[in-house]
Formats: C-alpha cells, sequence, structure tokens
C-alpha cells in the first residue's frame, strides 16, 4: 500500500528515467513533491524501496531504478491528495533485492551533536553517501560528533555517528537524546529510580541525570563512519 506522496514520486522517478534516462536528484524530487527538505525525499525513498517498488543502483548515489508500478499507474489515474490514510493497491511484490557490498546511499546528515556536554543539534539540507552495508532496516540519519565523553565506546571526535530514527530505545544502548527539547547529546541511556541517566564512556566525565519528561530518544547508534587526514 502507497501513501498519495508515495505514489506521486514514483511515478515522477518513472516519468524522469523515461524522458531523459537518468534519474531525478533530490532537490528535483522536492520541489515536484513540494516538499520542505530533501529529508523528506529520503524517507520516501526509503519507503518505496522497503516496499520492492525502486532500488538504488550501487556505485550511483543518487540512481534509482522502478522495480514496478502501482496498477492504477497504467490507466491514468492518480492516487487522492488526501496522505493520511490514502492506499493503492498494487501488484505482488518481488523477491527484494539486496544491496551490493560495494552500494552507497545518501542519509541526511544533521549539523554537530556533543559526545560531552550537550549542545544544540542543528538541522540542515546536507546529505551524507554512506556505504549501505553500514545501514539496516528503518530510516537513518547522521550527525557529525564533537567532543571526547564516548572515546572508551570507540566514538571520536570528528566521527559520523548513523544513526537509526526511533523514540524507543532499550537500557545499555546509544542513542541520541534530545534533552529539554533544545539540546541534544551522544550517550548510554539508561533508566534509574524513575529518572533517565545519560551516561558518558569516558571516566572524566560524570553521567547527566533529568526526569522523563526533559529527555526525548531521537534515535539509537547504527553505525559509524571516520575520516582519516
Amino acid at each position: 500500500m502507497l501513501t498519495a506522496k508515495q505514489h506521486e514520486l514514483l511515478l515522477f522517478i518513472q516519468r524522469k528515467l523515461e524522458d531523459s534516462g537518468i534519474s531525478p536528484s533530490f532537490e528535483e524530487m522536492k520541489e515536484a513533491l513540494d516538499l520542505k527538505s530533501k529529508s523528506g525525499v529520503h524517507r520516501l525513498i526509503s519507503a518505496l524501496e522497503e516496499r520492492g517498488f525502486i532500488r538504488r543502483l550501487p556505485n550511483r548515489a543518487r540512481a534509482l531504478e522502478v522495480l514496478r508500478q502501482p496498477e492504477d499507474a497504467t490507466t491514468g489515474k492518480r492516487a487522492p491528495a488526501n496522505t493520511n490514510d490514502t492506499v493503492t493497491r498494487v501488484t505482488a511484490p518481488p523477491r527484494p533485492q539486496p544491496f551490493a557490498a560495494n552500494d552507497v546511499i545518501e542519509i541526511p546528515l544533521h549539523g554537530r551533536i556533543a559526545a560531552g556536554v550537550p549542545i544544540e543539534a542543528l538541522e540542515s539540507d546536507r546529505m551524507l553517501p554512506v556505504p549501505a552495508a553500514l545501514l539496516g532496516a528503518g530510516d537513518h540519519y547522521a550527525l557529525e560528533v564533537s567532543g571526547d565523553s564516548m572515546i572508551e565506546a570507540g566514538i571520536f571526535d570528528g566521527d559520523y555517528a548513523l544513526v537509526k530514527r526511533t523514540d524507543t530505545a532499550r537500557d545499555g544502548e546509544i542513542v541520541v537524546a534530545l534533552v529539554r527539547n533544545e539540546e541534544a547529546t551522544l550517550k548510554y541511556l539508561r533508566r534509574e529510580n524513575g529518572k533517565i541517566r545519560l551516561d558518558p564512556a569516558n571516566a572524566a566525565y560524570d553521567a547527566q541525570i533529568y526526569l522523563p519528561e526533559e529527555v526525548q530518544v531521537q534515535g539509537k547508534l547504527a553505525g559509524l563512519l571516520r575520516r582519516y587526514h
């Protein structure tokens, strides 16, 4: 089942491929669907990929292939405009296509995140090319690490944290925690005596203790990228 926006994006990609032989850029898709940011495009592409409608081609960050179309695409019908509960019947899905070992995808890069004292997590429209093998299923984004409080977990200043978007996590998982709705930090999450404890992985730093309503999980660590100079 597809939402209207997913349906619209799939048809736009197909038309672009038929007209020029080249898949559209994130900017073209954002403008065609009247979205506010490229991260919205990424979420739609991920949803279409998970449902077996498209796949990303190896070694080409923005190259897409349409694997199948909704049934009504060949009859000229358009999906209704309501995106909340609109569904589209589709043909039976093919066997999912695995990522090639050297495939690269792009995920949103949202500024810098503190691995020390919390700092503001910045939104941006930048994208980061990432080997697909580093990511599992789900929606992901990246943050550049600032600070040294997670070095004993192998997370260093300047690393790129690859984060799976979720609002839940188990005790002991490394999460992106939004503190008091204004600052974000990368820490171990633990619940203790009715409170939330954000633990560093550096003996030089103390744990941070908050009330449950002061902390919102925005994702959990899925992988790391590191640059060597």
